[in-house]
């Protein structure tokens, strides 16, 4: 699907930026019993340039799939500009200048063609023989709108690429609230939502295997990201294998934060394998989390950091250094020193326990 703020919103140049296909086979593969005897909804995807869509038709019978479910957005640039067929289905010019969007129920895709395959052409043909399959939405085909949220309660299973500019207040929620098992493309920034994180926290939902890195535009122009993952609430089977630790702990290799009871950790695979306290580490973290090996106690970052204990225990002298080196840092992120001496102040921090067994 076009995604329409991976960056800063409409007015950037890659607010439509679609997800590659070898993506999303090198991530699902992973979830094929989750879809046998399914509905599944891609409530963010214009059928026809979805690679999810593509990915669904072609794996219907695969998967077993029950029933594929996929609407488009009025305000999507390619809407109809890749159904020629349309007209030979007697859609009107108007409502093809005005962009309307569309849905496509299928719970079945035959042969059409004879070719032995199944792929688009047979969804191409399905459609000119059973006009039930492709309709018109009432609405603007926004995935909040009330039709589109009939659709959503139908559903066993969301797989998408969401907007990001709505996937904090409005996306993820909305998932929740009707307690739909999902697979969504996020940013990591999300993660660093509290409404996201305490989610994450409760193990109620985690991250998936893969980690895109490169989406296409709509000239067919690539923009590479590192800074993506997939967010899910089906079974993800390496969250539940342990870390591999090798490094021993000791405090010249392992800054203490100045304002907080624990240490900072900077790389995952460097997690000390005899220390059992506060451990300060990146996001990735999260792509190696086992629930059972570790408890997350929160995240350094403001308010958020502040309601774990971090503190603004600082000397005056401290806090001028701090603003002369960074010119302002915010209370509830970490902050320690190097081996030189030199104040660092991360911009947040997952802080980790390691459990006892």
């Amino acid at each position: 699907m076009a995604n329409t703020s991976l960056t800063k919103g409409k007015k950037n140049k890659d607010d439509e930026l679609y997800t590659q296909l070898s993506d999303i086979e090198k991530e699902l593969r992973h979830y094929k019993k989750d879809f046998k005897d399914k509905t599944v909804l891609c409530n963010c995807d214009d059928p026809f340039e979805s690679a999810f869509f593509k990915y669904f038709v072609m794996n219907f019978k695969i998967l077993g799939l029950k029933k594929l479910i996929a609407t488009c957005y009025a305000g999507s640039p390619i809407v109809y500009t890749q159904l020629s067929f349309f007209d030979d289905m007697e859609v009107t010019t108007t409502a093809k200048t005005d962009k309307k969007p569309y849905k496509i129920e299928i719970t079945d895709i035959p042969d059409m063609n004879g070719d032995g395959a199944i792929d688009l052409t047979d969804v191409k043909e399905l459609i000119k023989s059973d006009k039930n399959v492709l309709s018109l939405l009432k609405g603007d085909g926004d995935y909040k709108s009330d039709e589109c949220i009939e659709l959503l309660k139908q559903c066993d299973v969301v797989v998408t690429n969401p907007p990001f500019s709505s996937f904090r207040q409005y996306y993820l929620p909305l998932l929740m609230k009707y307690k739909k098992k999902f697979l969504v493309i996020s940013p990591l920034s999300a993660l660093h939502y509290k409404e996201t994180f305490q989610l994450i926290q409760n193990n109620e939902i985690w991250l998936g295997y893969t980690a895109p890195k490169k989406f296409m535009r709509p000239d067919g122009s690539m923009k590479s990201f590192g800074n993506i993952c997939w967010l899910t609430n089906l079974y993800v089977s390496k969250r539940h294998e342990n870390l591999i630790m090798y490094k021993q702990y000791n405090p010249e290799d392992y800054p203490q934060y100045l304002n907080f009871d624990g240490i900072e950790v900077n790389e995952v695979a460097n997690i000390p394998v005899d220390y059992f306290g506060n451990m300060g580490v990146f996001e990735s973290f999260l792509f190696s989390y086992n629930p059972e090996q570790f408890e997350l106690v929160g995240l350094a970052e403001g308010e958020l950091g502040k309601s774990i204990g971090f503190s603004a225990n600082l000397t005056e002298e401290e806090c001028k250094a701090l603003f002369r080196e960074y010119k302002s840092f915010r209370r509830g992120n970490p902050i320690f020193r190097d081996k030189k001496g030199k104040l660092h102040k991360p911009f947040a921090r997952i802080i980790i326990r390691r459990k006892l067994k």
